[in-house]
């Protein structure tokens, strides 16, 4: 973001928007659906005792990654790109918005980043502890 944000606006919501269309139709989005899908196993393999009372660490880490990566990305990020891809042909319009985006995403795109962090590190703690 920070090398969009050093371009001239309509080049940075361009590129932007692209990355955004390209990603789409890329082989990230199963991979990007698939890891919900399995802290989601996670969380209910825990709930019904897989693990007994040891598994809150992999429990937790399931519940981070799914509201703090997959949450916040339905919830803001997704929500702020299709903003973008409709931001129109008003260029002052256009950049305000893009000024918007790039703080606004980044902020999300944090969060998510320290989310994941966080849940891969109470799975490793799960691991570690059961040997």
């Amino acid at each position: 973001m920070t090398a969009l944000r050093a371009i001239p606006p309509a080049a940075g919501m361009g590129a932007m928007r692209s990355i955004n269309r390209v990603i789409l139709r890329s082989a990230f989005m199963p991979l990007f659906f698939g890891t919900p899908l399995a802290a989601l196993l996670l969380l209910l393999l825990g709930i019904v005792g897989l693990w007994g009372a040891r598994s809150w660490p992999v429990m937790l880490g399931a519940v981070v990654h799914l509201a703090g990566m997959t949450g916040v990305t339905a919830a803001f990020n997704v929500p702020l790109n299709t903003r973008l891809d409709g931001a129109g042909e008003n260029i002052a319009r256009a950049e305000a918005k893009w000024l918007h985006y790039l703080s606004a995403w980044t902020r999300w795109n944090h969060l998510r980043t320290i989310s994941s962090i966080t849940a891969s590190a109470l799975f490793v703690v799960e691991r570690v502890r059961s040997g």
